[in-house]
């Protein structure tokens, strides 16, 4: 399985509707493409207003994060920009990239609009750019830890930001038949009203929100 690095909300739904796009792209020069991906986003009209909104966000996050954190998210957006440009390699149901436990792509297009929508929703959680509520605090059965905050955020596709003990991960609505399911890496979040199931790690866990 290859990863690439990179709502529901207690009976309420969120339907996002498609990226807003307005920002001109790609940003770089697509005289100078270079490999299969940047070739795909310069003659792909909508991949290249993506690559001009995260460049606005991007831009956006930098001013946010403060000097002493700049440098750091710029490394991270470098090894996002290696992980992209890994989606040549998604060529059918024999070789597809995986984004999380069961959101695969099997070409190169849609793995690319993948990759830009998740860093997009990921930069808008990380520091507040996007509509969210909570955090709802779950207490969880037999869990030392004190159990998982989460903040739902009105993302495209739908984000949760779950919070337990000292670590933070985000997760993405993937579709299925009842509740909303979340995924991240090495975490799965599956609320159903006020209960959740919850793979963290290597950790088995039951949660509710307690009744007031």
């Amino acid at each position: 399985m290859r990863w690439v690095a990179i709502g529901l909300l207690v009976g309420i739904v969120w339907i996002c509707a498609p990226v807003a796009l307005g920002a001109e792209g790609p940003t770089f020069d697509c005289a100078k493409a270079k490999g299969t991906v940047e070739e795909t986003i310069c003659g792909d009209e909508y991949l290249s207003a993506l690559d001009g909104q995260l460049d606005e966000l991007f831009k956006k996050a930098l001013e946010a994060a403060g000097d002493d954190s700049q440098k750091l998210l710029r490394t991270e957006q470098r090894g996002w920009i290696k992980g992209r440009d890994e989606c040549w390699k998604a060529k059918g149901e024999d070789s597809p990239i995986f984004f999380t436990e069961s959101w695969k792509t099997v070409d190169v297009r849609n793995c690319v609009k993948t990759s830009y929508v998740f860093r997009i929703s990921e930069l808008q959680v990380t520091y507040d750019f996007a509509h969210s509520r909570g955090p709802f605090a779950y207490a969880c059965e037999e869990d030392s830890a004190g159990g998982i905050d989460a903040t739902f955020f009105k993302t495209d596709p739908p984000t949760v930001l779950l919070e337990r003990e000292s670590k933070k991960v985000i997760a993405w609505m993937v579709t299925t038949g009842s509740g909303s399911r979340y995924e991240g890496q090495n975490v799965t979040f599956w609320a159903k009203g006020a209960e959740a199931s919850v793979t963290w790690f290597d950790v088995e866990l039951r949660c509710m929100i307690p009744s007031k």
